[in-house]
């Protein structure tokens, strides 16, 4: 007999499954299929030099923090989340919460660069104003959300992924795994492409 444990654990593996990958226009991909684009994404941006910034608000805030811990320290991938307190706190204070991540971007962001945006509701100002920032600097965007399926965040990106549940938690921890996965994709895959380019220059 499956415990109530077992019973969450089961919807939220079904959950993970189902997340709905679109691409710019609405266009639905597969998950396979979105998961391995935004893995060549981030190795091209390791590649050519350039960085990733994650923006998050909350539980968000920690995923953040978690992909660009995975991608510094394990694919060396500069990567860039913008959650540290005093800045955060002083932007706020002195422009508006609306404003603290798309000031950030606005400093940090250069072309050919990618922003992460995650957001469970896909509804708060200051990733969707992250996220314009981003596009004006000619940066890719990848966004993670869930609640509505018409949440203004969903459509924002060049992939984005949502998960279809009206709680925090398993929306949260969904965008975990996802983000957790293509990281660990990222780290494989850089290490065997250092591998051949240092067969191939001795």
């Amino acid at each position: 007999m499956n415990t109530p444990a077992t019973n969450s654990f089961q919807r939220l593996a079904q959950l993970l499954a189902s997340t709905r990958v679109t691409g710019p226009g609405g266009n639905a991909l597969d998950l396979d299929a979105g998961v391995g684009q935004v893995v060549r994404s981030l190795l091209e941006i390791r590649q050519a030099g350039n960085k990733v910034m994650i923006v998050g608000n909350g539980g968000s805030a920690s995923i953040a923090g978690h992909v660009q811990l995975d991608l510094c320290n394990r694919a060396s991938l500069r990567a860039l989340a913008f959650a540290d307190a005093p800045i955060l706190t002083a932007l706020s204070n002195d422009h508006g919460y609306a404003h603290c991540f798309e000031r950030q971007v606005q400093l940090w962001a250069d072309r050919g660069d990618s922003l992460i945006a995650i957001s469970s509701s896909g509804k708060s100002e200051n990733i969707l104003r992250a996220v314009q920032a981003a596009r004006v600097a000619g940066c890719s965007v990848v966004t993670l959300s869930g609640f509505s399926p018409d949440n203004p965040l969903r459509g924002a990106g060049d992939l984005n992924f949502h998960v279809d549940s009206q709680e925090y938690g398993p929306v949260e921890v969904a965008h975990q795994a996802i983000a957790h996965f293509v990281c660990d994709c990222v780290v494989e895959q850089a290490a065997s492409q250092d591998a051949l380019s240092r067969r191939a220059a001795g």
